[in-house]
């Protein structure tokens, strides 16, 4: 498995846990419609990025729990350890496998039900990521990866979504068939790659009661920010980043608009090819001349390289998640700027 600072995880991840898959294949029936999550594992996870997170560092971990019904309950979770490639000696799956084992001796719920990254500013659309999932998902089908933002969740709201493989991904990972005729067969758009599944966060009685005793005895002094628009920063990196990956599609387009041309060129030379053989075999016969030898076009005429399409599916599904997000922050301003203009024309 690749070092947690790439981004990518997953695949020695679902490897140590194919002994766990099958003791959780009972459980483990039909696809979940719904993601609950204990806040000790929200508090888990912000607390992870808070310690090791740096910047635009990833953190990412395994998330354990059970299914109920159509339900997945995450009920606990460990990080990765950040380790750099001079670490030669530690053995991830090793670690994993130490860790579930140390969870079972203390009765806490040690099977894998997915894994989570951080992400900022809603960068999380890659192949490593597709590649991660495929991997869980193949092995334990109800596993999910929870997307963490700690970026738009410093700007008030909690930003943690449940994303999985859609069935049609999942075929097409498996054939392992990603050229456009088979992205196409297989009906592939950005919109059906990943589906989002609701998440509920869940908190038990004495836990309610503690926060609720908590907020009774805090002296922080209430600060009323509801028609605050400092959001500029945020939305000025989303449209940065949007236009990047625009760039990126304009030139993943120009690559496809070459080879179409370049195929369309060499069908005509094959036609041609084909035509001046028929005519010579014409003239041939009317000498009466043996004709020549039939010949395999498709060994003269190799159809070019097509470029790969699951690349550009994603950066078309990136494009598509920060469209979704500058939607989401220029409508809370939109509905600020109504606000404070009502209420300035009622106090004036």
């Amino acid at each position: 498995m690749a070092s947690r600072r790439d981004g990518g995880t997953g695949a020695a991840g679902a490897t140590a846990t194919a002994t766990a898959a099958a003791a959780a294949a009972a459980a483990l029936g039909s696809p979940v419609k719904q993601v609950q999550i204990d806040g000790l594992v929200v508090l888990k996870i912000i607390k992870h990025f808070q310690e090791e997170g740096q910047g635009n560092e990833v953190v990412q971990g395994v998330l354990l729990g059970l299914v109920v019904d159509d339900r997945l309950e995450i009920t606990n979770c460990f990080p990765f350890p950040q380790h750099t490639e001079e670490d030669a000696d530690f053995d991830e799956v090793q670690y994993q496998m130490e860790m579930m084992r140390s969870l079972r001796h203390v009765n806490i719920d040690h099977l894998h039900v997915g894994w989570y990254q951080s992400t900022c500013y809603g960068s999380f659309v890659s192949r490593a990521l597709l590649d991660s999932q495929f991997s869980y998902q193949h092995a334990i089908e109800e596993s999910v990866v929870l997307i963490y933002d700690p970026i738009k969740t410093s700007q008030g709201s909690l930003s943690l979504k449940a994303y999985r493989l859609t069935p049609k991904l999942m075929e097409v990972c498996k054939e392992k068939d990603f050229t456009p005729e088979g992205i196409k067969k297989a009906l592939i758009t950005s919109e059906n790659m990943f589906e989002e599944v609701p998440i509920i966060i869940k908190n038990s009685h004495l836990v309610n009661v503690l926060l609720w005793e908590l907020e009774e005895k805090s002296n922080v002094a209430e600060k009323q920010e509801l028609l605050n628009l400092a959001s500029g920063n945020h939305l000025e990196k989303n449209l940065q980043l949007l236009m990047d990956r625009v760039d990126e599609m304009s030139q993943d387009i120009i690559k496809y608009n070459t080879y179409m041309r370049n195929v369309t060129k060499q069908q005509q030379q094959k036609q041609q090819y084909l035509h001046r053989r028929q005519l010579e075999n014409t003239q041939r016969q009317s000498r009466g001349e043996a004709p020549l030898p039939e010949e395999d076009p498709t060994k003269l005429f190799k159809p070019p390289q097509p470029p790969p399409r699951l690349e550009t599916l994603l950066v078309a599904g990136q494009i598509n998640t920060y469209c979704q997000q500058i939607k989401e922050f220029t409508s809370q301003s939109m509905g600020k700027l109504f606000m404070a203009e009502a209420l300035q024309g009622h106090n004036s």
